[in-house]
This record gives C-alpha cells, sequence and structure tokens, in this order.
C-alpha cells in the first residue's frame, strides 16, 4: 500500500491571512487576487497608509479585487503535482468571491486521473477564519495519512464538519468601504456609522458563508473588549479552543484583544497577523477581528 504520509499539498486564496511563516512551514501554496488600487497606486506605504493618505487628499480611497482565474488555479495544480500526490485547495467564501468556482473549473480542465487527485473545499469564510480552517488540514496532513480512504473520509467530515464549526466576528473602524464593495447594503451601513457615533459597538460575522450582523455591545470603550465580549459570550469555557486574531494597521486594538483572550485561558491562540491587501481594502484602516474553533 502506497504511503500518503505528507504527501497532500494545500492551496489556499490569499484571503486566509496567513503569515509567511506558516506558508512556509507548511508549503502552501497561496494564490493571489487582483487588486486596482486606483489613484492610490503611486501613493508610498501599506495599503492602510494609502487609503489614510487619499482620504486626506481627497482621492478616491476604495480599493477593487477580483478572484483569481481559471489559469491561476491550473497553474497552482499542476505545480502542486510536482511534489504532492494529492492536493486540498481551501478558498474563501463563495458568497462574497468567485474564488470556489474559479478553482472549481479549473480542476474541470485536469485530466481524469488528476480530477480525482483534487479536494477543493469552500471555507465559507474569510482572513483568518479562513486560515484556521487551512492550519487544521496542514495539522491533519502532519498527522499522517495512509491510503485514499483516509484521504476521502478527510473531505467528507473532518474539515467539512469545520467549515460550519469555526466562527469569526470582526469590527469596523468605518464601514464605508465594504458598502462600497458592495459586500454589505447600504442600509446596514448606514446603521453601523449610526450605533458607533452613540458609543454602541455593531458586530459583524457571517452566517452561511454571508456578512450579516451578529451583535451589538453596550458601554465598550474600544473594539477590543467589544470583540472579546462577543468571543467570551459564544466561546464555551470548558472547551479547549484554537483563536486567531487579525487586524487591519491596528497593533494597538489587537495586543488588547490579545491580553484579554489570553487572560480568559482555555484557549490557544495559533494565528496573528495583519488583515491583506485583499480584505484590507475592503474592510478599511482600523478593522479588527477574531475567529475561533471547539471541537
Amino acid at each position: 500500500m502506497a504511503d500518503f504520509k505528507n504527501k497532500i499539498g494545500l492551496i489556499v486564496d490569499e484571503g486566509a491571512d496567513l503569515t509567511q511563516e506558516l506558508i512556509q512551514k507548511y508549503r502552501i501554496t497561496v494564490v493571489p487576487f487582483k487588486i486596482d488600487l486606483g489613484e492610490m497606486a503611486n501613493l508610498s506605504g501599506s495599503i492602510y497608509q494609502k487609503i489614510r493618505e487619499a482620504e486626506k487628499r481627497g482621492m478616491k480611497s476604495f480599493v477593487k479585487t477580483s478572484q483569481p482565474s481559471v489559469g491561476d488555479f491550473l497553474s497552482a495544480f499542476n505545480e502542486k503535482f510536482k511534489s504532492f500526490e494529492r492536493v486540498i485547495c481551501i478558498t474563501i467564501t463563495s458568497k462574497h468571491s468567485g474564488t470556489f468556482n474559479s478553482a472549481l473549473q479549473a480542476k474541470k480542465f485536469l485530466t481524469k486521473d488528476n480530477q480525482e487527485r483534487v479536494f477543493i473545499i469552500d471555507s465559507l469564510s474569510l482572513s483568518v477564519a479562513e486560515g484556521l480552517l487551512v492550519l487544521a488540514a496542514a495539522d491533519l496532513i502532519e498527522r499522517g495519512l495512509r491510503n485514499e480512504d483516509v484521504f476521502k473520509e478527510l473531505q467528507k467530515k473532518e474539515l467539512q464538519k469545520m467549515v460550519g464549526e469555526i466562527k469569526v466576528a470582526f469590527v469596523l473602524e468605518d464601514p464605508k468601504w465594504i458598502a462600497a464593495s458592495g459586500r454589505i447594503p447600504g442600509f446596514l451601513a448606514s446603521w453601523i456609522s449610526k450605533m458607533q457615533k452613540i458609543g454602541i459597538r455593531p458586530i459583524l460575522g457571517l452566517k452561511n458563508g454571508t456578512i450579516k450582523a451578529i451583535g451589538i455591545k453596550w458601554g465598550v470603550k474600544d473594539m477590543a473588549s467589544a470583540l472579546f465580549k462577543e468571543f467570551n459570550s459564544k466561546a464555551s469555557k470548558d472547551k479547549l479552543t484554537k483563536i486567531a486574531i487579525s487586524h487591519a494597521d491596528n497593533l494597538e486594538e489587537m495586543k488588547k484583544l490579545k491580553k484579554m483572550v489570553e487572560e480568559r485561558g482555555k484557549g490557544e491562540i495559533i494565528l496573528i497577523n495583519i488583515i491583506g491587501n485583499v480584505l484590507g481594502g475592503l474592510a478599511g484602516p482600523g478593522a479588527l477581528a477574531i475567529a475561533w474553533h471547539q471541537e
């Protein structure tokens, strides 16, 4: 019987916000999105610095993104086959991006034998919540998958089950960027803005892969406290929790949230990263997110 231990490669889109250290450790192939910065292209600094500078200058500060193409995924699959027997490909939620469909279409261009070597999963999530699913897959691979039956079982049960279990909550400094992208309706963005002006923090999250308002926090002085209250109310203290935190150039609030989570206990923070260009351009500067998984 063939030994498939460490013979399964991982492909993920750029929206998972993984650190370079983790990408290199698990030999993950990252398929990039297309990003159009418009008038901000010639401004210096990170995407958040560009947006803030554009705001000061009265320039357009909105970022346009488009999903990876079918060809991008096809190239990634074929390249991965050079080093791995099989491939697991995890994508950002299909409810807000055509990335999952691009990967599915790319698979159809493979030979029949190679199609059977590829498993594509819609994370129904984004940012470090998608990253948690990728890291779970990496952990399963590290444990060693020794035959095709086990590989199929993981497809059907382990990873697919986790899609519905991973939770994410986030707050925005200003909802205008995500509203302009079409990811949330204008009335929701207007409601968020009004609530925040009177000291109330609306919490956003994902329901069945779609961004929704999932809660409201009164009497919180900062973004970190609002998110921690949401996390603490939803995550059971009786179960060990894998946790990830991401932020849009908001280091101060990230550190506050990290400290609160660590002091709570019963959890392990396995990923902290800045939100990358793809989602950062949609969330805008200052956004803060927490994702978690409990078995």
